[in-house]
């Protein structure tokens, strides 16, 4: 569908009247849907999907229409040209693909219980009712549901309900919005309720499987990031409420349809006395992010799908404004340079991989756009650049001139650059353009040649790339006032090297706080100039410095085995994002590695050297006192030092695991996924595998349950593994939306690598049939790529996955991911005696 075609040109809704009778008994929707809007042509199309439309009038009179399967959407003839009101009578399933209008399903004490939720996104609200189902097709709504209710049950959707008349629930009519946006669920739900200094109410809701305090970390944080977004925004939040569900079936993470926003029970349900710090980070981080929808996103709608960074970048950044703001002793933006910087450089390195805006139309296409790594992670990388660009002021005052503008409407790029170009002065969109339109990201290249310091530009790619000679705008943030604020040209020389070095006092460094999205690769000169005091570099700076080196090493501009005795340098740091750095480098050298070889043993060693200091420093146990650094760096070094079999580690959790054996659930979330996984491979047998798994299918807590697959999933026996991969398709224990996590652990374990390869190669068919239908589907392409590293496991993924690569939605992805795999077994190749012997002598 281009845009000249796109179904809004030829009928503009202005109002919809939605009625849904759903039977979850027949898993049943009886819809009718009146529409109320401009016909600019007699015929007219209206979209809807899996509908079976009964009949259809216009202003009163039957009129004749039909199915017109390429488009979605149903063709109607009418009379004329001008106002018309649109009534269509339909009949249409209740689906367990998570998309839609569907059950989540859930126990408590034994009993099978349900909820229905909804889940739009991006182009599902054709699946429930007949519509114009595009995101410039704002419309106001009226939502009327009855359905086979029961007493004690609770119906919820975007706007207050006014009124119950004979069963059926009216709901207020809502603001001009788009159609992904409608939300409404019902069930025997439990809910919290606060109100904002402005008045707006605040809900979270979720089942009754869970304890009443889990819905108060969620109350907390939600209440006070409205209560941040209206100051910071400039603007009120629209609505009187703001609903949180959590369902218990969930393909997302969450959702921001506007005031019912909906969220996996792990990403919003916690127990305040027992989660893992990062845990809650993350359940902040991710209703921070839904909550800055509500005004970018929802209040202003990007006009199509190709302008989703509009919504996902930018809300990806806000995530950490408001945390940061509400919580400053987290430091939130360290979490940003752990998780998303990394992510987005690995990702976007690889030839072939998405820009930020991208042109799509057909509708499987739209949700192959939601790349973690590029519209998220990469897109807020480009806003933080250009927040530190413009300030905070500059930014408050565009954000406040792009909603006057276009609140209740729609918008694209241009029209957030004008606004924050006007507010700032700076021409944005001249420096932007090039970070929002091409893939790829640059290496800038710092030198000392012939006595002067130059500086170049190219970009970098992890395996083989075609050069087309991209340039970008790029903010270098150097600590030498001779370096340019913006690099735009190939390459420049900045003068005498001995003459600056002297006049600064330090070595010479770019993109000092790594908020820029390219990567420096120092010549040896100055590369030891930093390197000879790396210990008293401020965290982020040796974060920085691992980062950067073990990308080049990837991109095969250094050797890998060349990083290795640099690892020793950072091992007794007491930050999180040096840590965390030090041992993604590390990780990346277990690839070299075969199972049970002499090279992976002198590789546990080397973890046990990197390791020893600071698992003796912190243990197993939080002190009263201890930093937030420590709370954070606890699991990352117990787990090396785990990997690296050190026999008082592993004694110490299995002593955990015995003092805790009748409650594991009580184990500290800390280190509880490290404690059972020891467990499980040092001292498994059948017994703790049954409990376990018993374990896993009858609790509610989301976070208990991610531990348990972790540990689960790592054991060597292949009588269990069988037994795990049984369980993939069994709802009952493992939930389509968990799937993936299971997959991924089985087969990222050697023992169990061949199996979950072979599941996923025989049952294809039924993985598309169950989870196919949402924007997580091709995630199971990208984890297995992450796996793999051998010319065998290449060839195979080649043969299964190439002849699927004409699948819509899927061709990106299965292109993208045999190159991963072909650089990484190239790397393998070139690398691995250098690499391992480097290692050996590095724990000699």
């Amino acid at each position: 569908m281009s845009e000249s075609t796109r179904l809004f040109h030829k009928f503009q809704p202005k109002h919809y009247n939605i009625y849904l009778d759903i039977n979850r008994a027949q898993k049943l929707i009886t819809g009718q849907t009146t529409i109320t809007g401009e016909a600019k042509e007699k015929t007219i199309s209206i979209n809807q999907k899996g509908l079976v439309v009964s009949a259809v009038k216009a202003d009163g009179q039957a009129v004749t229409f039909k199915n017109n399967p390429a488009q979605e959407a149903i063709d109607i003839e009418l009379a004329q040209t001008g106002d018309v009101t649109v009534v269509i009578d339909y009949t249409a399933p209740l689906t367990d693909s998570m998309m839609g209008i569907y059950p989540s399903y859930y126990e408590i004490n034994g009993e099978k219980k349900q909820i229905i939720g909804t889940q739009f996104e991006t182009t599902a609200a054709r699946q429930a009712f007949p519509c114009i189902d595009e995101p410039a097709a704002k419309a106001t709504f009226d939502l009327a549901i009855k359905y086979d209710e029961h007493a004690g049950e609770t119906t919820i959707s975007n706007m207050p309900e006014v009124k119950v008349e004979d069963g059926v629930h009216y709901f207020d009519t809502t603001v001009k919005m788009s159609t992904y946006l409608i939300a409404f669920a019902f069930g025997e739900l439990q809910s919290k309720l606060t109100t904002t200094k402005s008045g707006v109410k605040v809900g979270v809701f979720g089942t009754k499987a869970h304890q009443a305090n889990e819905l108060d970390f969620a109350l907390d944080i939600a209440k006070r990031s409205i209560e941040f977004y209206e100051d910071f925004y400039q603007k009120p939040y629209p609505l009187p409420h703001s609903w949180q569900l959590a369902l218990p079936d969930f393909s997302a993470g969450a959702m921001e349809n506007w005031g019912l926003v909906t969220y996996r029970e792990a990403y919003l349900l916690l127990d305040p006395d027992n989660t893992a710090l990062d845990m809650k980070q993350r359940v902040a981080t991710v209703i921070a992010h839904e909550l800055a929808h509500q005004w970018f996103g929802d209040l202003v709608t990007m006009k199509w799908w190709d302008d989703l960074w509009l919504n996902e970048s930018f809300a990806n950044m806000m995530e950490y404004v408001a945390v940061d703001a509400i919580e400053p002793d987290w430091h939130i933006w360290e979490t940003f340079q752990t998780s998303e910087a990394p992510a987005a450089l690995q990702r976007d390195a690889t030839d072939g991989v998405q820009s930020v805006h991208v042109q799509v139309e057909n509708p499987a296409e739209i949700d192959s756009l939601f790349d973690g790594a590029i519209v998220y992670a990469k897109g807020a990388r480009m806003l933080v650049m250009v927040r530190a660009l413009i300030g905070d002021e500059a930014l408050r005052k565009g954000l406040k001139q792009y909603f006057e503008a276009h609140q209740y409407g729609n918008a694209t790029g241009a029209d957030l650059w004008k606004a924050l170009g006007d507010a700032s002065g700076i021409d944005l969109a001249a420096i932007m353009t090039s970070w929002l339109e091409q893939p790829g990201y640059p290496v800038v290249t710092a030198a000392v040649v012939d006595g002067q310091l130059t500086i170049a530009q190219q970009q970098f790619f992890i395996g083989d790339g075609h050069d087309e000679n991209r340039s970008w705008s790029i903010p270098l943030n150097s600590n030498y006032d001779a370096a340019p604020q913006i690099l735009d040209a190939e390459r420049v020389t900045l003068g005498d090297y001995a003459e600056l070095r002297q006049a600064a006092g330090e070595p010479f460094r770019l993109n000092v706080g790594n908020n820029s999205h390219f990567i420096v690769k120092y010549d040896q000169t100055l590369l030891d100039d930093i390197l000879a005091d790396a210990e008293n570099l401020d965290a982020i700076s040796q974060l920085q410095t691992l980062q950067d080196l073990r990308l080049l090493a990837e991109g095969r501009q250094i050797s890998y085995a060349s990083v290795v005795p640099l690892l020793a340098r950072f091992a007794n740091s007491q930050s999180t994002v040096v840590n965390v750095a030090l041992y993604r480098a590390a990780g990346d050298l277990k690839r070299f590695v075969a199972p049970e070889s002499e090279a992976k043993r002198q590789l546990k060693a080397l973890y046990d050297q990197l390791s020893q200091a600071e698992v003796k420093r912190l243990g197993w146990t939080a002190n009263v006192d201890e930093s937030i650094d420590d709370q954070l760096s606890r699991p990352v070094i117990l787990n090396a030092a785990l990997y690296a079999e050190n026999a008082g580690t592993i004694l110490a959790a299995h002593e955990l695991f015995e003092g805790q054996a009748g409650h594991l659930d009580a184990l500290s979330a800390d280190v509880r996924i490290l404690i059972l996984r020891n467990e499980v491979q040092h001292f498994g047998n059948d017994a703790l595998f049954d409990k376990l798994l018993t374990a896993y299918r009858q609790s509610s807590d989301a976070s208990y349950k991610a531990d348990i697959c972790a540990a689960l999933t790592s054991t060597t026996d292949a009588k269990l593994i069988a037994r795990l991969i049984e369980a993939f398709e069994d709802a009952d224990t493992v939930k389509p939306q968990d799937l993936r996590a299971w997959y991924r652990g089985v087969l990222s374990n050697d023992a169990g690598e061949q199996a979950a390869w072979d599941w996923i190669r025989n049952d294809w068919a039924w993985l598309e049939k169950t989870v196919g239908g949402d924007m997580e589907f091709t995630t199971y392409i990208t984890v297995t790529a992450g796996v793999f590293r051998t010319v065998e496991r290449l060839a195979e993924f080649k043969a299964f996955f190439e002849p699927k690569l004409n699948t819509p939605g899927l061709t990106r992805e299965i292109t993208m991911d045999t190159k991963v795999i072909e650089s990484r077994v190239s790397l393998i190749e070139a690398e691995q005696a250098a690499v391992n012997a480097a290692v050996a002598k590095a724990v000699k």
